[in-house]
């Protein structure tokens, strides 16, 4: 790719992050627009990852300090009185860290989910086939049987309570964020901290989202996912692309084939000599 520059990554990253001054998200429905038109982004920036964040659209392209009175903390109000709002999607979801995805993009990460048939039997099937572990088991029972339930209030019932299974218990909420069963949708005064997530089943905070995700094909849901991905960084070093969606080499390359025989992406070296190829958006280079 001789024509895509570094410098015109950077211009494309600048408009898409937002990390220009006069971009920058100073409201809760400006954010809510920035997660609509981007598709999916960080909570927070994560190091060695490419891709948009809230915090870096409110406050700049800067880390995240540990101050509680610094202004780009604001994100965090704006994503606590959106829980539950079905707004946009928020949770765990690619290399387990905190997202927000827009409510039209949700469908195609759910027709990639291992969800495909009844919530109320299938996680027993996936359970016996040892796709999930005992603990995501009785964290996903609780929640079917109880409602919504705080995370105390959720340990308790799903009998991981004891100090020992604390480790257990958060991996399994993790995992079962990133396969898109549960998630946060609300904050509760419990615990010591007084601030405690409130989990509910994804199929009943969105219960439209099985059918919605239902036409979807994972061919279909790849491409656009990828394609959503590329429109947001510019371009990315094929590798790291992958990492980041948790594709296996053959299934991502597959799916920029595709993309670039619709004239939308192009692949190639970005200078001379660098080892990873990237993948760019065709209309910068």
């Amino acid at each position: 790719m001789p024509e895509l520059s570094r410098e015109k990554i950077k211009a494309h990253r600048a408009q898409t992050y937002r990390t220009l001054p006069a971009l920058r998200i100073k409201t809760m429905e400006e954010a809510v627009e920035f997660v609509n038109k981007r598709g999916f982004v960080f909570f927070w920036p994560i190091k060695g990852i490419e891709l948009p964040s809230l915090w870096v659209a409110v406050a700049g392209d800067r880390p995240v300090p540990d101050e509680h009175d610094d202004p780009g903390h604001i994100t965090w109000s704006w994503k606590d009185q959106l829980l539950g709002k079905g707004r946009w999607y928020y949770g765990r979801l690619l290399r387990r860290r905190n997202m927000m995805v827009s409510l039209q993009c949700l469908p195609y990460f759910y027709a990639l989910s291992p969800n495909f048939g009844d919530p109320e039997h299938d996680y027993l099937e996936q359970y016996q086939q040892g796709t999930i572990t005992l603990e995501e088991k009785l964290i996903y029972e609780a929640l079917l049987k109880k409602g919504a339930l705080d995370t105390l209030s959720l340990r308790r019932e799903a009998r991981l309570s004891s100090p020992e299974s604390a480790t257990r218990f958060n991996r399994a909420l993790d995992a079962l964020q990133t396969e898109l069963k549960i998630l946060p949708v609300g904050i509760s005064q419990a615990g010591a901290w007084k601030y405690a997530f409130i989990y509910d089943l994804v199929t009943r905070h969105f219960p439209d989202l099985q059918e919605q995700a239902r036409p979807i094909s994972e061919g279909e849901a790849r491409r656009q996912l990828l394609l959503t991905y590329i429109k947001s960084v510019g371009a990315s070093p094929i590798p790291k692309i992958g990492q980041l969606l948790g594709w296996q080499p053959g299934v991502l390359h597959k799916t920029l084939e595709q993309l670039c025989a619709d004239g939308l992406v192009q692949t190639g070296l970005l200078t001379e000599g660098e080892k990873d190829p990237y993948a760019a958006l065709s209309s910068l280079v």
